[in-house]
């Protein structure tokens, strides 16, 4: 059994439900003007959750190349969070294929090993993607599919 694999598809598997979320979000949800909890906000964050939680530790992370200054409060675009989840994308690749999964978290306040960090990460991911969903789905009729999978770059189609 290829751990690392499996680990990889159910993260892209929620990262592809996030991004039905972030495609299909109609603009007045994306960033209402005083909505703490606004569309974007949420998906930005599972995705600097996301992207922290896949170093080997703390001292490792490397924000984001277009990361806003703490306290900016500058609203991300659709497009800069749809290219911070394609950026998260790559992260999982590289990362979850060295993953010494038997190693403590490198996060002081995760009191586990970097097994559970991997499903810890991927529930938060599916926690606000399901968030999403039902604000879509209430807000807007608007149905998301589920993703119950999703193949490995490096592996091949059969």
């Amino acid at each position: 059994m290829d751990t690392g694999k499996i680990i990889r598809s159910q993260y892209l598997a929620a990262l592809e439900m996030l991004k039905q979320v972030i495609v299909k979000c109609p603009e007045a949800l994306w960033g209402a003007p005083g909505d703490e909890n606004s569309c974007w906000i949420k998906a930005y964050h599972s995705l600097f959750y996301t992207h922290l939680y896949l170093q080997k530790e703390e001292a490792d992370f490397k924000p984001w190349h277009k990361q806003h200054a703490e306290g900016d409060g500058t609203p991300y675009t659709r497009a800069e969070i749809l290219e911070y989840l394609a950026f998260t994308q790559q992260v999982i690749q590289q990362q979850t294929a060295q993953l010494d999964l038997e190693a403590p978290s490198g996060f002081h306040w995760i009191p586990f090993n970097k097994l559970e960090l991997q499903f810890y990460n991927i529930r938060h991911i599916q926690q606000h993607a399901g968030e999403l969903f039902e604000r879509l789905g209430s807000n807007a009729k608007i149905e998301l599919d589920w993703v119950s999978l999703v193949r490995d770059s490096n592996e091949s189609s059969s």
